[in-house]
């Protein structure tokens, strides 16, 4: 049943009383950044830039700072109760940008909320197919069930920003007609700022997508006032667009620094250049399970069984990857070759894998043990404007794998058009980016090369539609390790067969992320590579 309050907000919202225009002020701090959000809808897409855009608008109950690290949020305190039962204090005294009180009731709206949006290309469902269930025990205690032991809920928290029950639940009191109901309004109602309501740093102004979003300072926030008040983010997917930008004074930081200018704005003393080594794998996702796959065929045009299907095939392409030469002559260093998902330092991480020597002679050989010693062709897609060079990126790869007889052709596009397209299978072989939002490897394993289980959240983003069964069930036995050595060990072998083994993805490399900014402009570079206004100081 709808509250008093709930009622009176929807007949705001009828008015448009609270959609209240802020007044025009110059921004005292101007950001540009490579690739913008595809929605400000904090649900919609589990991508690095609309991460990073929701970290400045909203909260999570956890979260992890600069090196990955868990840091109390909106909650204040975690503990496991039982084996299956997780307990979760929330901080007291903070209000949504609109006013609302935070309560346990708007993380159990945020939980329900997850699996409806309509259209999600990579659902936050992965960090929340574990749960039983979450329930409010009074206004500020949570309790969390989940299936079987999962020591790693704290970092699944960390991962989804907190909206507003009373909020939204007003908004579709006063247009009902938008949706079937609540839970499953699109993401557009976000988009338009009427329901980018958070509790975070930043109060969203107004977001012109290709323009600027701009931002206000929450003077109330409970993490203290951020230094800048008015901040103004601009996109800028052009490197030389966007280093001119700060040459010129346009903007006072970019992130996303083009790694063909990096010695010169080191030496350049009007600058300053923040580093950071990144949790950030650039990798390769193929259909290794479809008979026919879309864009492979033989040499003359003519229909073959996608050669992907075999092992060999696929380790035969990672063989005749020269990812040294990649890292020198594409990212001028500003990267190392990768070996699995994650570089070395984080949990789960296997001390057994290297990156593939680049072998040319065997990778032939490989092919030619396969059934495919003629080569084929095939198309490589990639976006041209969400990763470092990513186009760049692709035509090498390309150049690569001519060398073993594979005759590729290169299809590149804007993010926004990609990543559904991916989600909707339309490609063969990808280029894909990967940042482990967790800082362990465990959870990009489930969401790459677990097999793709919708309802229960596993392989969400498995564009491959890989599928091993032992995988599956060694990394769910790993998952649910208590013990954190045990559970990283494990966690280890996974990699070990369905990387190094299966080659379900390929690696190719950790990118490093790196930011510039006028002198007199400091921040804390991330291993997660999000552009966080609130950890900008003077």
């Amino acid at each position: 049943m709808m509250s008093l309050r709930t009622m009176l907000r929807s007949m705001v919202f009828t008015t448009g009383a609270l959609i209240v225009s802020a007044p025009v002020l110059a921004a005292d701090l101007v950001v540009g950044i490579a690739s913008e959000p595809s929605s400000i809808d904090p649900h919609y897409h589990n991508l690095g830039p609309n991460n990073s855009a929701a970290r400045n608008v909203y909260d999570r109950l956890i979260h992890m700072d600069a090196k990955m690290q868990l840091k109390p949020a909106l909650a204040v305190s975690w503990k496991a109760t039982d084996d299956t039962t997780w307990e979760v204090k929330l901080r007291q005294g903070v209000s949504f940008h609109d006013g609302t009180p935070l309560t346990a009731a708007d993380v159990v709206f945020t939980f329900d909320r997850i699996p409806h949006v309509p259209n999600s290309p990579s659902a936050f469902t992965k960090f929340s197919k574990t749960f039983v269930s979450v329930e409010a025990v009074d206004d500020y205690t949570l309790r969390i069930k989940t299936k079987g032991r999962q020591p790693l809920t704290p970092n699944n928290l960390a991962q989804v920003s907190i909206v507003s029950k009373e909020t939204v639940e007003a908004y579709y009191a006063a247009n009902s007609s938008i949706a079937k109901d609540v839970l499953s309004i699109d993401s557009s109602h976000f988009n338009s700022g009427k329901l980018a309501v958070g509790t975070g740093p930043y109060k969203l102004t107004s977001w012109k997508p290709g323009e600027a979003m701009k931002l206000q300072a929450n003077e109330s926030y409970w993490g203290g006032v951020p230094d800048y008040k008015i901040v103004e983010m601009r996109p800028l997917k052009n490197d030389a667009a966007r280093l001119a930008a700060l040459q010129s004074g346009d903007v006072d930081i970019i992130d996303g620094v083009p790694t063909a200018d990096l010695k010169n704005m080191q030496a350049d003393s009007k600058y300053t250049l923040f580093k950071q080594p990144s949790n950030l794998a650039i990798y390769l996702h193929m259909d290794s399970n479809r008979s026919d796959s879309p864009h492979i065929t033989a040499k003359d045009g003519g229909k073959i069984k996608n050669p992907l299907l075999d092992v060999r095939v696929r380790k035969a392409i990672s063989m005749a990857l020269n990812r040294e030469g990649i890292v020198a002559r594409i990212m001028d260093e500003a990267a190392a070759p990768a070996s699995q998902m994650l570089p070395k330092g984080f949990s789960g991480v296997s001390g057994k894998l290297s990156p593939v020597a680049y072998d040319v002679k065997g990778a032939k050989k490989l092919l030619a043990e396969a059934g495919y010693g003629d080569g084929f062709k095939m198309i490589i897609n990639a976006p041209n404007d969400r990763y470092v060079n990513d186009e760049q990126i692709a035509q090498a790869i390309a150049q690569l794998l001519a060398r073993i007889g594979i005759e590729m052709s290169v299809q590149t596009e804007p993010k926004a058009t990609y990543f559904k397209n991916a989600s909707a299978l339309k490609y063969s072989f990808m280029l894909l980016g990967w940042g482990s939002s967790t800082g362990e490897q465990g959870s990009t394993l489930m969401s790459l090369l677990h097999t793709y289980k919708k309802e229960a959240g596993q392989g969400t983003s498995n564009r491959g539609r890989f599928s091993d069964a032992k995988v599956d069930s060694m990394l769910e036995d790993a998952m649910a390790d208590v013990d954190e050595a045990s559970r990283s060990e494990k966690i280890a072998m996974v990699a070990e067969r369905a990387i190094g083994e299966l080659y379900g993805v390929i690696p190719v490399h950790y990118q490093m992320n790196f930011w510039a900014a006028r002198k007199g402009v400091i921040y804390a570079p991330r291993a997660d590579n999000y552009t966080v206004i609130s950890e900008m100081t003077r």
